[in-house]
């Protein structure tokens, strides 16, 4: 690893001149990708720096014990060479999560997809609440959510929502949240105070570029109608909302957002070609399974990932056993906790899958 580690450090070395020479500073669009490229080393090098600066506390420390007769001094210096032997442990460990295969789809934005599951009602009353819990999290986390598609009841749950969510890092965020979420609690509508169980499925989709989905003109229509609001209501009198149907996958999206029929094509297009890349991967099924089995879940709707328990207070999120015991502030959007697990034992799943290939 230090080895590799040496080697990186020359080329980050290399690319702090680069983009300071005039030469490549004249050509926009290569100091552009020379710097995003200087950027994503530099958590990665800067860790690099603690962990030397250890080692070198660390050597210079045994030295100075070589040489040392007196007592106290020697107790002192075999404390510094304890601490920063186990400074250099942790360093390593994360140093070896930073030298991890980045997600390549971590940067981009996120298509979120949140539909009423079983349960009837109070299924798409839990969808709702869902949809408000990740907008609050969005609130609070700079990240702007914008809702493409949405099928609302008339006692103000949601059949089915589709939005956009934008901002750095967004899937990477939002990527562990694919699958079956479960409520148990008593229902607005329960006259007996019973408990009843609900689900609400969400999909979470990296967006995907012109040039990452091939999209036919001949393999869609496109067809336009009237927004409308629950129970359908008009929200606006002009043929303004798009629906784009893919014939070789049996896709449908629509879009309703903006009263701009151009907008909501871009935005409809935006849905089609994440679903369409989700599609295809999954049909390579041996290579999708292979690429995310060291990943936390599988990211298959099917799978329930989550139990939100009103009359316990809790949420348990069943992949990692963690339960947080302050459902209000969860549903609220204090989504943190929860996030940074998920993320951390993903990681660690996965180097334990690379300290088992290297055996």
């Amino acid at each position: 690893m230090i080895e590799k580690l040496k080697l990186i450090k020359e080329k980050f070395d290399n690319l702090t001149a680069e983009i300071a020479n005039p030469e490549v500073l004249a050509d926009t669009k290569v100091w552009q990708a020379k710097v995003k490229e200087h950027s994503n080393l530099t958590p990665l090098m800067d860790e690099y720096s603690n962990y030397l600066k250890f080692e070198k506390d660390y050597n210079d420390a045994n030295t100075m014990l070589n040489s040392e007769t007196d007592p106290d001094m020697r107790e002192m210096l075999k404390e510094e060479i304890l601490k920063n032997k186990q400074n250099m442990a942790d360093s390593e460990e994360k140093l070896k999560i930073l030298l991890l295969p980045k997600d390549e789809d971590d940067e981009k934005n996120v298509i979120l997809e949140i539909r009423g599951g079983a349960g009837g009602e109070e299924s798409s009353l839990f969808a709702a609440d869902l949809l408000r819990m990740y907008k609050m999290y969005c609130d609070g986390h700079k990240f702007k959510m914008e809702i493409l598609n949405i099928e609302e009841t008339e006692l103000g749950g949601i059949k089915v929502v589709e939005a956009m969510i934008k901002g750095k890092n967004a899937y990477a965020k939002f990527k562990f949240e694919s699958g079956v979420h479960r409520v148990q609690r008593v229902p607005e509508t329960e006259s007996q105070g019973r408990v009843h169980t609900s689900t609400a499925t969400v999909a979470i989709l990296p967006e995907r570029e012109d040039a990452e989905v091939e999209i036919n003109e001949k393999d869609i229509r496109i067809d336009l109608f009237r927004s409308s609001g629950a129970g359908g209501q008009k929200v606006n009198k002009t043929e303004s909302a798009i629906r784009i149907t893919h014939f070789p996958t049996g896709i449908v999206v629509s879009c309703q957002d903006e009263r701009s029929q151009t907008q909501n094509k871009e935005k409809a297009f935006a849905m089609l070609r994440a679903k369409l890349y989700d599609y295809y991967q999954q049909q390579k099924e041996a290579e999708y399974s292979q690429n995310r089995k060291n990943q936390v879940g599988t990211g298959d709707r099917s799978e329930r990932i989550r139990t939100y328990n009103f009359p316990q207070g809790r949420v348990t999120d069943h992949r990692i056993g963690l339960s947080i015991y302050n459902i209000d502030g969860f549903m609220n959007g204090n989504l943190d906790e929860m996030i940074e697990a998920l993320t951390l034992a993903d990681q660690q799943a996965k180097l334990s899958a690379a300290d088992d290939e290297n055996k």
